[in-house]
């Protein structure tokens, strides 16, 4: 079999993958913002009751493996009772972790922020909720985009790790296509590929956004 019968045969299959895979980090980037938004509030929280169990979750979820992580959730959680399918416990696991990251990638933007804007919001009569959503956030959003922007691209490639809980996305249908193929070489070049155009077209959306964002801060 040539190189191009090889691609052509394989294609349907890296494609349904590659489908998958984009579902699964569409779903995974959700939840990863669902929850590090809150984590990175509860950081600068004045609060120490608030600020403690979000910076011991960022700490747990940075300072171990992913793969570790996952193997936690699917295979280690069901012996206390908790059990996840497959899908959900990937999506989980991505979740929480990217959510880690994307928390700290906000949390030091809001710290960006100049001491100057709280005091001057709170001089004006805002309150610390006012003021962090009305002036703190959409600065900070501007600030943390690109790092945020990195930690959701990252989850394309992180996405090949479910493989291992036998999750249908693009690491797993390629080696599916090479179990009957006996071919590695070129399939991994091609699913190398896939992964590699999806990350251009979310580093495309991640300057749109830039953009969009630096704009509104243009001066004229």
């Amino acid at each position: 079999m040539d190189l191009f019968d090889l691609l052509y045969e394989a294609a349907p299959v890296l494609l349904r993958g590659a489908g998958y895979t984009l579902v699964f980090a569409l779903a995974s980037m959700a939840g990863g913002l669902a929850i590090g938004v809150p984590v990175a509030l509860m950081r600068i929280a004045p609060f120490k009751l608030l600020r403690w169990p979000a910076t011991l979750y960022v700490s747990l979820m940075r300072g171990t493996p992913l793969l570790v992580q996952i193997f936690v959730i699917y295979y280690g959680l069901p012996g206390i009772g908790i059990e996840f399918a497959p899908v959900t416990a990937g999506v989980l696991a991505l979740s929480l972790n990217s959510g880690a990251y994307l928390s700290e990638s906000l949390r030091g933007a809001i710290v960006s922020i100049g001491q100057g804007q709280w005091r001057a919001s709170l001089s004006l009569g805002l309150d610390y909720g006012q003021t962090l959503a009305h002036v703190v956030l959409p600065q900070a959003l501007r600030v943390a985009v690109p790092s945020m922007s990195n930690t959701l691209i990252s989850l394309i490639k992180d996405t090949s790790l479910v493989s291992v809980i036998t999750v249908t996305e693009l690491m797993l249908a390629t080696k599916e296509v090479i179990a009957t193929t006996f071919q590695p070489l070129p399939l991994y070049l091609a699913a190398a590929a896939v992964y590699w155009m999806l990350s251009l077209v979310f580093e495309q959306v991640q300057r749109i956004a830039e953009r969009r964002l630096n704009k509104a801060h243009a001066i004229d």
